[in-house]
C-alpha cells in the first residue's frame, strides 16, 4: 500500500475532486483507497486548502514522486501477555485518560488490574459537578479534578499533542476511543475532538470492557499511604477506609491536583521535585471575531468549523505568555476541587456551537518564583493565588472578571460590556490585579496588544478576562527511571500529567499505556523492549 501526500484541493470540493486527484497522481484509478490525514492550510485567508494524506493500493506501478511513501504499519503489538491469571494483581490508582489507559492496557495483557479512584464514576460525578456550576456547592471528592475520566472530561476533548510517537502508542489510545464509541474521523483529521458529553459514554464504555477482563474499580477510594519493606520496596497501600491493599505494581495516575496525595508521597521519600508552570486567565471573544480574524470571508464554511488559534509573546520583563487550551465555540468552567479557592478552565462540546471562544493566557513561572522551596513550593504558589481570586469574586465561587480595556489601563471593571461571560455560577467585575502575581500581570498587559496584532481584535475593548488560571500542569515531577518506576522506591510507577510526564488527553493516553508495558514487563519477569523505554527527563535533584 501507498500514502500520497500533500494532495491540495480547493475548500469547496467534492468526493470526486479527490478521486481526480488521486488518479492524477497516480496515472490510474486505485484498487483501494482511504484518507489518513485530512488537515487545513488557512495560512492564505484568500486560497483555504484542504490537505490530505491517502492510502491507495494502485492498480499499477506508479510513476515516482517526491510525496509518495509506504503506507506505514498502523497496527499496536503488545509486549507481553499472561497466559493465566496471576495471583498477584497489579494497581492503577486515578482514572484520568492516564489511568484508564493504563488500566485498559493491563486488563488487555490479562493482569487484570484494581483500579482505586477517590471520586465518583463519571455519570454522578458530572451531577455533582453541576452542583458547583448551579448552586455554588463544592465538593472535594468529586469535581472538575476528580472522578471518572479524569480534568480532560470536562474540556474540549482534544486529540492532538506534540510528542512523537514511533510506536504508535497515540494510534492506539485513538483506536481505543473509536471503539468506546468516538466519531471515526479522530483517526484522520488532523486536530481531533470529541467534546465533554461523548467523552462521558466513551468513559463508561472502557470501564465496561476493563471491568470484562477481570479489572476491579473501588470507588470513593483515596491512596493515603504506601507501605514499603525494608530496601522501600512498595508492597501495599493504606486507603482512606483505613485498611491496607497489598501490591508489589502500583501505578501513580493522579491527575495533577492530587496535593494532598504529593504531599503523601513526599512525605514518604518518594524522589520528586519542583517543576515549572504557568499561571494566568480565561479570556472570552465572540467566535465570530476568532473565525473571521482566522479564516476571512471563509468564515462559517461547513469543512472549518470554529476556529482556533495558538499565540506566543516575549514579554518585556522577560516572561514567556501563551495561549492555553484553546476552546472554540465553549465555555469557561469552574474547576476548584478545595473549598475557598478559585480555579477556571475551559470546555467545548463536540460540535463547539456556543457563542464565545475561550483560551488561557497564562505566563510561566518557575520554581524560583515558589514562595517556599522544595517539591511542594508550586502547591502553595497555586493556593495562595486561588485563594485571592475566591476573594476576588466575593467568596461564593464567582469568579473576578474583567474588560481587556480596563485591564489594560489598570482600572477595576464596574461593569462588563457586550461578551457576555460563560463562567458559571457567575461573574464579579474586579481588578484582576488583586489575583495575579505583579509580573504575570506586566507580562500579559505586554502581551494583549502583541496578540491584537497577530489575530485582528484579540484586544478588543469588550473582551472578557476571568480569573485565575493555575492548573494548566502539575506543579512537580514525581522521578522515574527509563523503566517507568520510582528511582528510589521500586514498584512505584509515576504516570501520566500528575506526574509530570504529560499535557493533555492523548498524551496522558500514551503515557498510560507506557507504563502499562513496563508494569506487565516487571510483573511477566520478561524485559522491556530497548525501544519503548523512555530517558527520564534530567532534573538538577530530587528534594
Amino acid at each position: 500500500m501507498l500514502r500520497l501526500h500533500e494532495i491540495r484541493l480547493p475548500l469547496d470540493h467534492d468526493a470526486a475532486a479527490l478521486c481526480a486527484a488521486v488518479t492524477e497522481r497516480l496515472g490510474a484509478a486505485p484498487l483501494t483507497m482511504q484518507v489518513a490525514r485530512r488537515g487545513v492550510d488557512a495560512r492564505k485567508r484568500t486560497d483555504i486548502r484542504v490537505v490530505y494524506s491517502v492510502d491507495v493500493t494502485p492498480a499499477a506501478p506508479p510513476p515516482s514522486h517526491p510525496r509518495n511513501t509506504p503506507a506505514p504499519d498502523m497496527r499496536y503489538r503488545f509486549v507481553a501477555h499472561a497466559e493465566a491469571p496471576l495471583a498477584a494483581r497489579p494497581v492503577v490508582v486515578g482514572t484520568g485518560p492516564c489511568g484508564i489507559f493504563a488500566a485498559l492496557l493491563l486488563a488487555q495483557m490479562g493482569l487484570r488490574p484494581i483500579i482505586l479512584e477517590r471520586g465518583q464514576p463519571v455519570r454522578p460525578r458530572t451531577q455533582d459537578t453541576w452542583g458547583l456550576w448551579r448552586r455554588n456547592i463544592l465538593k472535594p471528592e468529586s469535581n472538575v479534578q476528580f472522578g471518572e475520566g479524569g480534568a480532560g472530561t470536562f474540556s474540549d476533548g482534544k486529540l492532538y499533542s506534540q510528542i512523537r510517537d514511533p510506536l504508535l502508542h497515540g494510534r492506539k489510545v485513538l483506536t481505543e476511543f473509536v471503539k468506546a464509541g468516538a466519531p471515526e474521523e479522530i483517526l484522520w483529521v488532523n486536530r481531533p475532538h470529541i467534546g465533554t458529553f461523548r467523552l462521558v459514554s466513551m468513559v463508561e464504555r472502557m470501564r465496561a470492557e476493563i471491568e470484562a477482563l477481570g479489572g476491579e474499580y473501588r470507588w470513593g477510594t483515596r491512596m493515603d499511604g504506601v507501605l514499603l519493606d525494608d530496601d522501600r520496596s512498595v508492597r501495599g497501600l493504606v486507603l482512606s477506609d483505613g485498611t491496607e491493599l497489598a501490591a508489589r505494581h502500583v501505578v501513580i495516575a493522579l491527575g495533577h491536583s492530587a496535593r494532598d496525595s504529593f504531599a503523601m508521597l513526599h512525605e514518604a521519600g518518594v524522589a520528586m521535585a519542583a517543576k515549572p508552570l504557568s499561571i494566568g486567565v480565561r479570556i472570552e471573544h465572540p467566535q465570530s471575531l476568532i473565525d473571521r480574524a482566522r479564516f476571512g470571508n471563509a468564515a462559517g464554511h461547513r469543512t472549518l468549523g470554529a476556529a482556533d488559534y495558538k499565540l506566543v509573546h516575549h514579554a518585556s520583563n522577560g516572561r514567556g505568555v501563551y495561549s492555553f487550551c484553546m476552546c472554540p465555540g465553549g465555555r469557561v468552567v469552574a474547576a476548584a476541587s478545595e473549598p475557598g479557592r478559585l480555579v477556571t478552565n475551559g470546555m467545548s462540546q463536540y460540535s463547539r456551537a456556543e457563542f464565545n471562544a475561550n483560551a488561557g493566557i497564562v505566563v510561566g513561572i518557575t520554581p524560583d518564583d515558589f514562595p517556599q522551596p522544595g517539591p511542594l513550593g508550586g502547591i502553595e504558589f497555586q493556593r495562595h493565588w486561588e485563594a485571592r481570586a475566591f476573594e476576588a469574586g466575593g467568596g461564593t465561587y464567582a469568579a473576578p472578571a474583567q474588560r481587556v480595556e480596563d485591564f489594560l489601563a489598570g482600572r477595576p471593571s464596574t461593569a462588563l460590556g457586550h461578551v457576555t461571560p460563560s463562567y458559571q455560577p457567575g461573574v464579579t467585575p474586579t481588578d484582576l490585579a488583586l489575583c495575579l502575581p505583579d509580573f504575570a500581570v506586566a507580562a500579559i498587559r505586554g502581551a494583549l496588544p502583541a496578540f491584537g496584532r497577530q489575530l485582528r481584535g484579540f484586544d478588543m475593548a469588550d473582551a472578557v478576562m476571568t480569573g485565575v488560571e493555575t492548573r494548566t500542569s502539575s506543579p512537580l515531577r514525581i522521578a522515574r527511571t527509563a523503566l517507568c518506576e520510582s528511582p528510589n522506591t521500586p514498584g512505584l510507577y509515576p504516570a501520566g500529567e500528575g506526574a509530570g510526564y504529560a499535557g493533555g488527553i492523548l498524551s496522558a493516553g500514551v503515557d498510560g499505556i507506557r507504563v502499562a508495558e513496563a508494569v506487565a514487563c516487571a510483573m511477566l519477569g520478561t524485559e522491556l523492549p530497548a525501544e519503548r523505554r523512555r530517558a527520564p527527563p534530567v532534573t538538577d535533584g530530587w528534594g
